[in-house]
């Protein structure tokens, strides 16, 4: 049985030229992700502000943004497909809001050509290299730590 489009889950691989899909544009998805931007945003503000980074030095701040981020993305895209299926605001407003506006990886290429001019090219290429591999564990991580506690809840 078809479910009605206003009731389906919210998801960014659509296709708005295909009218049953168009509910994506609808207030509620914009308002939903623009409130969770603002939280991720002002987060995000909040630790680069109390943690900045010297010229040449190892941009702390950004790389614990963009690696806490990657984990609660990983989670969350396991939790709203696994178990908060029915939850048709929670991915945008997490996912695409909170999320989207806490992570900065254009502010980590930002760093890496701060880095660069700054005559740091050592540093540059340990963030480069450290900040792609713990952002890809993390979100592993996200995913398996979240699939463990949806297997303990369903089961």
């Amino acid at each position: 049985m078809a479910r009605e489009p206003h009731l389906l889950p919210v998801d960014s691989d659509i296709d708005l030229g295909i009218p049953a899909q168009r509910t994506e544009t609808h207030w509620p998805v914009v308002v939903s992700v623009s409130a969770g931007g603002v939280l991720g945003a002002l987060a995000r503000y909040g630790i680069g502000h109390a943690w900045p980074t010297p010229p040449g030095g190892f941009p702390w701040a950004t790389f614990v943004i963009n690696v806490t981020g990657c984990l609660l993305i990983g989670a969350l895209m396991v939790l709203v497909t696994e178990l908060f299926t029915e939850q048709r605001l929670l991915r945008p407003f997490l996912g695409v809001g909170v999320l989207g506006g806490y992570t900065t990886f254009s502010t980590y290429a930002v760093d890496l050509r701060n880095l660069i001019v700054a005559g740091a090219p050592g540093t540059a290429t340990l963030y480069l290299l450290t900040t792609l591999a713990a952002a890809l564990l993390a979100v592993l991580l996200g995913m398996t730590a979240a699939r463990m506690v949806t297997w303990l809840v369903t089961a």
